[in-house]
């Protein structure tokens, strides 16, 4: 069984699209992030970071006591080595499926998740950040749209750099991205929002948070953006 921490964010759902790809079985710890959850010191003994997801594996592959991981590229690949899937199959194979992972780990999560704050979440509104994002954020977009004008999916085969990308994409309207500029990222796209395993994902993330209209209260973004040092060292 695996315990899943979760929040309905895109780096939450990555971990969903693997476990339901894969039909492991997994529980669904909610953790609200506006709420503060995060802060739990049941939480932060999975997560030091305090930053969704986590899981805690309750039966390992070496049979011992459970396993705690957090970082969701970190979760991916565990979960992967676990079951032998979405992976690759070959040392080049899982060449491909790691470095295009750490490519969206360090540059498209990042990249996006600073243009969602400065065009949708920043008290004040700063045009360079927001161009800056806006068209860091296209680039990375062009990328993806190179390498998929090659293969069908960013490591050949559909694979955990897949599940890592897609739920960073799904928000593109919000990015200011239009998918027809990237023909073959939209074909991707498409094609990875029909699979079965996707829908149930999505499903979940609506049972567990339906979206808000107004996006997150002033006293939630304080939560969400308004931490320090002082928060970890208390």
């Amino acid at each position: 069984m695996i315990d899943l921490y979760y929040w309905t964010t895109p780096n939450g759902h990555k971990i969903t699209l693997f476990l339901e790809e894969t039909g492991l079985p997994y529980k669904v710890i909610p953790i609200n992030i506006g709420r503060g959850d995060q802060f739990e010191p049941e939480f932060l003994k999975h997560s030091p970071n305090n930053k969704i997801p986590a899981i805690v594996d309750t039966e390992p592959e070496d049979g011992g006591e459970p396993v705690s991981v957090f970082e969701s590229g970190a979760i991916l690949v565990y979960l992967a080595e676990k079951t032998g899937q979405f992976i690759g199959e070959t040392p080049r194979q899982r060449l491909d499926v790691m470095q295009w992972l750490f490519w969206q780990m360090g540059g498209l999560g990042p990249m996006a998740g600073q243009n969602h704050h400065f065009n949708a979440y920043a008290p004040t509104q700063i045009p360079y950040a927001i161009d800056r994002y806006v068209k860091e954020t296209a680039r990375l977009y062009a990328v993806m749209d190179k390498r998929l004008g090659e293969q069908p999916y960013l490591a050949g085969d559909y694979s955990i750099a897949d599940m890592a990308s897609y739920p960073w994409v799904v928000p593109h309207e919000r990015q200011q991205q239009s998918l027809d500029d990237f023909p073959n990222l939209k074909r991707w796209y498409n094609a990875i929002a029909e699979r079965p395993a996707v829908k149930r994902a999505y499903a979940l993330a609506e049972d567990i948070a339906p979206p808000k209209k107004d996006g997150f209260s002033e006293e939630e973004k304080q939560v969400l953006f308004g931490q320090d040092a002082s928060r970890v060292q208390r």
